[in-house]
């Protein structure tokens, strides 16, 4: 059994997915169809740049889950299988707005605009440059997690991301970052800081939840096609009036991927089909198990000649 995954932020680069778009019609339209609903020319971003407009948090949420659809819509044409036959679909963070969309659950025009207003709330949740993101490698949630526990009234910081066994991502102010950081310097645990400008997935994004609520309550979640693996539960909802209340708990909840993946993995899922840009969750699934096979569809060479 497979599952098929979608990526989030971090994941998105300049020219992304220009060799589909160069060769077939369907990438075209839908990028058309994006612009016309976004109001502005996200096409010619992605393809075309600058990075630093890419990179801003209320265009990349929108970029990546335009270029991760396409590349669904154009696999689907190629091979059904890829819909009628995956036991499970879940995506990081943004990308859970794609599974939900490539399932049937969301509409294409109304992914769009939500996240491009999801993006622009939590880009200003936070005034800039005053929080931030740490990645903590080769180490596991419970060790992070206490330490921060034990240490909170030193430095308090927040698990936004538990993505792997060996890999765990905190936010919090910058200050509590940096505090943060130069303890596991001193305990030998590798840290870097991640070039974002807010403190996602945490509840300093709590403005962002406000702002974001009404919008996202606004929102027709239908029955998805294929189950949908939650980002806040680790675990599938049968009642799809909870996608509403999951979708708004997303912003300031840790992205609890190794479990979402664990949970697939019980379930009897032993492939991993990520779709989008990049290969971060191709890696992050390898670090959890590495008996899984994990097929990765982010350029042409990968398209033809896909089987399930």
């Amino acid at each position: 059994m497979f599952s098929v995954v979608f990526p989030g932020q971090g994941s998105q680069t300049v020219g992304m997915s220009h060799d589909f778009y160069s060769k077939y019609d369907l990438f075209k339209k839908i990028f058309r169809e994006a612009d016309e609903i976004l109001d502005f020319k996200i096409s010619k971003l992605i393809l075309e740049g600058p990075k630093e407009d890419l990179d801003k948090t209320e265009n990349t949420q929108p970029a990546i889950f335009l270029v991760s659809y396409c590349i669904f819509n154009l696999l689907k044409e190629i091979n059904e299988e890829i819909l009628t036959k995956a036991k499970y679909f879940a995506g990081h963070s943004l990308g859970e707005y794609t599974a939900l969309t490539c399932s049937g659950s969301l509409n294409f025009s109304d992914t769009l605009k939500i996240l491009k207003k999801r993006g622009k709330a939590m880009q200003s949740a936070v005034p800039n440059g005053v929080g931030g993101m740490l990645a903590v490698l080769n180490s596991n949630f419970e060790t992070i997690n206490n330490i921060l526990v034990d240490n909170k009234s030193d430095f308090e910081c927040y698990i936004a991301n538990d993505n792997s066994n060996s890999q765990i991502v905190v936010s919090g102010f910058l200050n509590n970052i940096d505090k943060f950081s130069n303890y596991l310097n001193k305990l030998k645990i590798r840290n870097l800081k991640i070039p974002v400008s807010s403190p996602f997935h945490c509840k300093l994004m709590n403005k962002a939840t406000k702002s974001m609520e009404k919008e996202i309550k606004k929102l027709n979640f239908n029955d998805p096609k294929i189950p949908i693996v939650s980002n806040v539960t680790a675990n599938i909802t049968k009642d799809n009036l909870e996608y509403s209340e999951l979708m708004i708990k997303q912003i300031e909840h840790r992205v609890r991927w190794r479990e979402s993946i664990q949970f697939m993995a019980k379930n009897n899922v032993k492939k991993f089909v990520e779709i989008g840009p990049g290969k971060v969750l191709s890696n992050l699934i390898k670090r959890i198990d590495t008996n899984f096979e994990i097929v990765n569809i982010s350029s042409i060479d990968h398209l033809e000649g896909f089987k399930i």
